[in-house]
């Protein structure tokens, strides 16, 4: 398989979603919009602001339709709302601000199940009925396969199974396709030959990869996955995040941690790590603890306001 590095990444903030959806702790509205602002500031033009799912079940959404209430409309900035069924769909729409839907098929019939409450076929068509929804209510779609790289319930994952799927939803023309490994099973081989597979079966609809960092494997997922050809990462603030429905899933790969890593290699992504740093101390204020960012801990390097050579001792 060949590495060919881009010259530029996009990403998606998903903090004030799938960082926050799991959290015993309820961020109030306010907090979330300033975290939505935050990002922003940092440079995020796609924000995963809310998902429009049962409150029962997420609590921490409960308040969706008062955040997109409270977004500042931008011409720049693409929000994303997302949705498991046309009821989710109807609700995001509904509130004039939601610019994308998110769907999300899932690759297990048990996973399927227990976050959505269909089969892996049914959401299959739950998200391929989405993104037309989407199109035909003026807005965009894309779709999220979920533990696209194992699960909690039926363990390994068949590739051909996930290349299936995703060729399915393509047939609608969605935004983009994402691999989630919701979990956070995978290695950097599994992510590079899936990859690669999914990007050759969907062409030209762009892959985004959306990777938890649950078991160390985060940072080197996301540079497999670009190495072959996805172009769109998902990230949360802080590395926030979670699924209520699977167990032992930790935090997301951190915003600042992908971003670090890709400005240091050459690879714009067009955010202020000072700004996602700041926004980092912040949350973790909010959240009343130190947030799994390794930047955050660390610090960014070279030392702001140090010059070549300048010892920061």
């Amino acid at each position: 398989m060949a590495e060919e590095y881009p010259s530029a990444i996009e990403m998606v903030e998903v903090g004030p979603r799938d960082g926050l959806q799991n959290e015993k702790l309820l961020v109030s509205t306010e907090d979330k919009l300033a975290l939505i602002e935050r990002a922003i500031a940092a440079g995020s033009r796609r924000i995963e602001v809310a998902s429009f799912v049962n409150p029962r079940a997420v609590p921490q959404m409960a308040d969706a339709e008062l955040v997109c209430e409270g977004l500042t409309q931008r011409d720049d900035v693409t929000y994303i709302g997302l949705v498991m069924n046309d009821r989710g769909a109807e609700r995001a729409i509904g509130t004039g601000r939601i610019d994308q839907l998110g769907a999300v098929a899932v690759a297990t019939d048990r996973f399927a199940m227990a976050n959505q409450g269909q089969t892996s076929q049914g959401s299959v068509e739950a998200a391929r009925a989405i993104i037309a929804r989407a199109r035909s209510a003026g807005l965009t779609g894309q779709a999220t396969i979920a533990v696209a790289f194992g699960c909690p319930f039926e363990g390994e994952v068949s590739q051909d199974r996930i290349v299936a799927m995703a060729a399915a939803i393509a047939e609608v023309q969605p935004e983009e396709i994402g691999l989630a490994d919701t979990v956070g099973v995978a290695d950097p081989a599994h992510v590079a030959r899936l990859v690669e597979q999914v990007r050759e079966a969907v062409a030209p609809i762009p892959v985004r990869v959306h990777f938890h960092n649950t078991r160390g494997t985060g940072l080197a997922n996301v540079w497999a996955a670009i190495g072959v050809g996805a172009r769109i990462v998902d990230a949360s603030i802080g590395g926030i995040g979670g699924c209520p429905f699977a167990p032992a899933a930790t935090g997301n790969v951190a915003t600042e941690d992908v971003a670090y890593m890709l400005e240091r290699a050459g690879i714009q992504t067009g955010l202020d790590l000072e700004v996602l740093l700041s926004s980092n101390h912040w949350l973790a204020e909010v959240m009343g603890r130190q947030l799994p960012s390794m930047v955050g801990r660390a610090g960014l390097f070279p030392r702001p306001g140090t010059t070549p050579g300048e010892s920061v001792a």
